[in-house]
């Protein structure tokens, strides 16, 4: 197989999941680009860490309730995860509809919702829209339990109009207003509303543990609303009826996936790519799978321009590290620091800044944020130790003829790091640091530990350049 289609497919896993190693990349290649699309966009069984096991290392993961054991339970997930663009989409929406722990106070409803995220993260628009209206952490975090068909809270109208469906200066003041109208009624509820065997089933039944949604129609405004030049005897479901139809709506969801899996700023061939997309988002009744499949099978997506485009999220590079070092693939005391790293990069899980969510692309960088970032993945994936990073030195072996020279280490660690496309300058300043170690003798027989770390070393190096910040 060729260093071009090694290269369009690692692509593809950056962007629609979190990387994947050369043995990975070999196995998918064989595959197909279009067949690896569908694959990703059809996700089967993921194969992740049980439930019971992570429990009989961290019971505190069996209630969710404190914030950094259930963002190492999603960790976990994204890490040992076979469907990545599942668990990719699943942040994607995590970034979009921004719900954050400092106004719930306890994280097992942040957990359901991304839980939700993932069953509707490649159906109907629609669909997804709906279920977030109902969401308990959705609820709670814009006041739509305080909004009453005698004392209407605008927030929930509001924020799915501006941050969630269409952008500022496609409705008006009035449409928020008889949107939350619709809303009233939508609140919570807890397991005892739902029946005597979620009841039964549940750890803690009632308060905000676990709250559900619950449907109050005494308290919903039935009169009649006019929203978006539409009127009638609206409820949520027929507000979001209409929400979705419109092109500001399909323009709005398109450009942001683009942005979020194809490139943090939009070109005038990025914005063909996005008028495709939104053909499909109407040819397909709303569906965000065929959304995505516009968008990988691009001619822009598949092209060398659109590579390294992206600024990894701190999530990103967190996971894609865990990935590559082949580590937390079983339960680890101390996961909990995985999330505890993101934050310390600017992007902590469940702890979104506002409901606007994160400000991407340059603005993951900063001073504090980089050192963070090249720390912790310069820790993974330079100790040889690790599965994944012995799983490289022995590559390396295998490939060349046992003892390898400064610039061979050099280009073989870039090469199965990334690909990574390094410029001139960085690969100079690099070589200059391969040639002051020296030579690797990686032959069975004669490999030391120092050969070994001769090689992570480079790995480490390697992690605090430009080059592997980019996506």
């Amino acid at each position: 197989m060729s260093n071009a289609d090694i290269a369009l497919m690692a692509h593809l896993m950056r962007r629609a999941g979190f990387g994947a190693t050369r043995d990975e990349l070999e196995q998918l290649v064989e595959q197909g680009y279009e067949n690896v699309v569908e694959n990703l966009i059809n996700p089967g069984d993921p194969g992740v860490m049980p439930d019971d096991v992570i429990r009989r290392y961290h019971s505190e993961m069996a209630e969710m309730r404190e914030l950094n054991s259930a963002g190492a339970y999603w960790m976990y997930r994204m890490v040992t995860t076979r469907n990545q663009l599942e668990e990719k989409l699943a942040l994607f929406w995590h970034g979009l509809f921004a719900t954050g722990y400092s106004k719930l106070n306890q994280a097992s409803a942040l957990v359901n919702q991304i839980n939700t995220f993932r069953r509707h993260s490649l159906g109907s628009y629609k669909t997804m829209l709906v279920e977030l209206s109902k969401d308990p952490a959705m609820i709670i975090w814009l006041d739509n339990h305080d909004n009453h068909h005698d004392n209407i809270n605008e927030n929930y109208g509001r924020e799915l109009l501006e941050l969630f469906s269409m952008g500022v200066g496609n409705y008006t003041e009035d449409d928020i207003k008889e949107c939350a109208r619709a809303f009233t009624g939508w609140t919570l509820g807890n397991v005892e509303y739902m029946s005597t065997r979620a009841s039964r089933d549940s750890i803690w039944p009632y308060s905000r543990i676990n709250w559900h949604f619950n449907y109050r129609d005494y308290d919903h405004d039935d009169g009649e609303k006019t929203f978006l030049g539409h009127t009638g005897n609206f409820n949520g479901e027929d507000i979001i009826d209409i929400i979705v139809q419109q092109e500001a709506t399909a323009r709005f969801i398109c450009t942001r996936l683009f942005q979020f899996f194809a490139a943090d700023e939009v070109d005038e061939a990025g914005e063909s790519v996005i008028n495709d997309m939104m053909a499909s988002y109407f040819d397909s009744e709303y569906e965000i799978r065929s959304v995505m499949r516009t968008m990988f099978n691009s001619d822009y997506f598949r092209s060398e321009e659109a590579r390294f485009a992206r600024v990894k999220g701190p999530v990103e590079l967190v996971v894609g590290a865990v990935r590559m070092a082949g580590t937390y693939q079983e339960p680890t005391f101390g996961a909990d620091q995985l999330a505890r790293q993101t934050m310390y990069m600017g992007q902590g899980i469940f702890q979104p800044p506002s409901v606007e969510g994160w400000h991407e692309g340059a603005e993951w960088i900063d001073s504090g944020a980089l050192v963070e970032r090249v720390n912790f993945v310069g820790k993974e994936l330079g100790d040889p130790g690790n599965p994944g990073v012995k799983a490289i030195i022995d590559r390396m072996a295998r490939q060349g003829q046992g003892i390898l020279s400064p610039e061979e280490q050099v280009a073989a660690c870039a090469d199965l790091l990334g690909p990574l496309e390094l410029s001139e300058s960085t690969a100079t300043s690099i070589r200059e640091f391969a040639s002051e170690q020296g030579p690797a003798d990686l032959r069975d027989g004669s490999r030391t530990e120092a050969d070994e770390q001769r090689i992570a070393n480079l790995l480490r190096l390697l992690t605090a350049t430009r080059e592997y910040q980019l996506a």
